[in-house]
Order: C-alpha cells, then structure tokens, then sequence
C-alpha cells in the first residue's frame, strides 16, 4: 500500500505550520512535508505527490490589502518554474482528484479569497464569500464552542455528534457572503459545517463574546458540496492534547484534544479512497 503523505505550505507570514504537522502525524498521516512556498513555485515539490494539503494560520504578507488577499493573488497567477502551468492549476487538479484541503484561519481566509471555498456549482476560482475585519474592531483571542452540522457532507467532522471547543485568535474573521442567494444556497445545503454557539452547542449565536467577530448566522467554518475542502477559523491543530486545554490542570480530560479528530477523519479517508 502507498503511504499517505500530508503537506503543510509555510511562507510569506504563515504561522502554525509546526503544530499542523504534529497533527497530521498523531492523527495517521505516514509522511508529512512542511513546505516553503518558494519550493513549489520552483517547482522543487508538486502537489500531485500529496493526498492532503494543510494552508496555515498567520498573516499572510502582514494582511496588507486584506487578509490572505495578496498571497490569493500570488497562487492565483504565479507560474510554476520550468514548466507551462500555473500553481492554481495544481490546485484544481488536486481538487478534481478528489483530494482534501484544510484551511485554517488565516489558511480559511486564503481558501475563500482564491474561490476555492465554497466552490458552488464547482466553480473554484470565482470569489463569493469573504473574512473581514471583526465586529468588535480587535484581535480576539479565546475559545470557541463550535456547534457542529449532523447534516454536512464534511469529511473532516464524520463522528462529532454535537460540536468541539477550541481556539480561535483573529481580527479578520466576520464570514460574510456577497449575497443573500449565496449565504441561502450555503445553508441549504448544509455547508456551513461550523457555527459559533454556546457551551451546550444548540443553537449558533451572534452574541459577543461566543461569537467572536459577528459571522454572518455564526458561520465559523464551511466546506463544498464534496465535503474534501474545508476552512474555519478557530484552531483545531492547537487541540491536539489535553495539555493544551486552558483548563487541563483543573478538570478529567480525554487525552486527545477535540482538534486531533479533524485529522484522523482526514487520513482515513486518504487511507479508504486515495492510496
């Protein structure tokens, strides 16, 4: 059996791309590549060679023009070294290969500025939806309950029953659509795999501080039609142990973090479908 390989792209202001290794590597991936930009645009490292493909936290490019705009821009016209295509055609053709994308935060931020999410009608290339700057107008930094959608085809969430805890720091992070067709079309079918809610997880919520940034129906992750790519803004690579719980030292954890369950979802379905 070929061996399931994971890469996390780091560059250009990306942080976090250490603690998404780690995840990928407790949650079964064989091999697990950190890559710097500049290798894939040199053409050193190609994307077809990987099953799961991890876009980090950060800010991107120090967030001028936006959030992840500027890097969007970048991946969407750069041109592969020593050869006749562009990267974003690496990206389309990991995505008709029926293989997973993880955006996470500042990774989410880039995913839906390029247009890959929510990749309506298949179209990953047409922008509709944004990130911006959150209702409060600061950084938040704190934890989120996020209540999660039985209904969703979501690969990454198969198994959470209700909805998982964990970490979200951001100013860019209010999830809004560019129209009310899109946002309904989002919600009809049953895209919007994340909403922010409350400790019991059963109803979203737009109250501060549970939801941190004022997202649109208290989106805080979405996925397309297939299920394979996702992004959300809180940070399930920064739950991965009990340890990092903020009450760990106070309560009877399970030794895995809720996060680490994104991660083993991955790499068993790389395991049944891709290798």
């Amino acid at each position: 059996m070929r061996k399931t390989r994971a890469i996390v792209i780091t560059g250009n202001g990306t942080n976090c791309e250490m603690e998404a290794a780690h995840a990928c590597r407790l949650g079964g991936f064989d091999e697990v590549v950190i890559a710097h930009i500049a290798e894939i645009l040199s053409g050193e490292i190609s994307l077809d060679d990987f099953h799961f493909l991890n876009l980090t936290g950060g800010f991107l490019d120090g967030d001028d023009l936006g959030s992840a705009k500027a890097q969007a821009n970048r991946l969407r016209h750069a041109a592969v070294a020593g050869s006749n295509e562009k990267l974003v055609e690496q990206f389309i053709r990991f995505i008709t290969d029926g293989k997973l994308i993880l955006g996470v935060c500042n990774g989410f931020q880039l995913m839906v500025k390029m247009g890959i999410l929510p990749g309506l009608d298949h179209n990953y290339l047409t922008q509709s939806v944004t990130l911006t700057h959150n209702d409060c107008g600061r950084f938040q930094n704190r934890w989120t309950y996020l209540k999660v959608d039985p209904k969703s085809p979501c690969v990454f969430t198969r198994g959470i029953v209700r909805g998982i805890y964990l970490p979200m720091r951001h100013g860019e992070g209010k999830f809004i659509c560019d129209s009310e067709e899109t946002l309904k079309r989002i919600e009809s079918q049953n895209l919007a795999v994340f909403k922010y809610s409350g400790p019991d997880f059963a109803t979203p919520t737009m109250e501060f501080p549970l939801n941190p940034n004022g997202s649109q129906n208290g989106i805080a992750g979405i996925c397309d039609s297939s299920g394979r790519l996702m992004g959300l803004m809180p940070h399930p690579e920064a739950f991965v142990h009990y340890t990092q719980h903020p009450r760990w030292t106070r309560e009877e954890l399970p030794e895995e973090g809720q996060g680490l369950a994104l991660y083993k979802n991955a790499a068993e379905y790389v395991r049944d479908h891709l290798v």
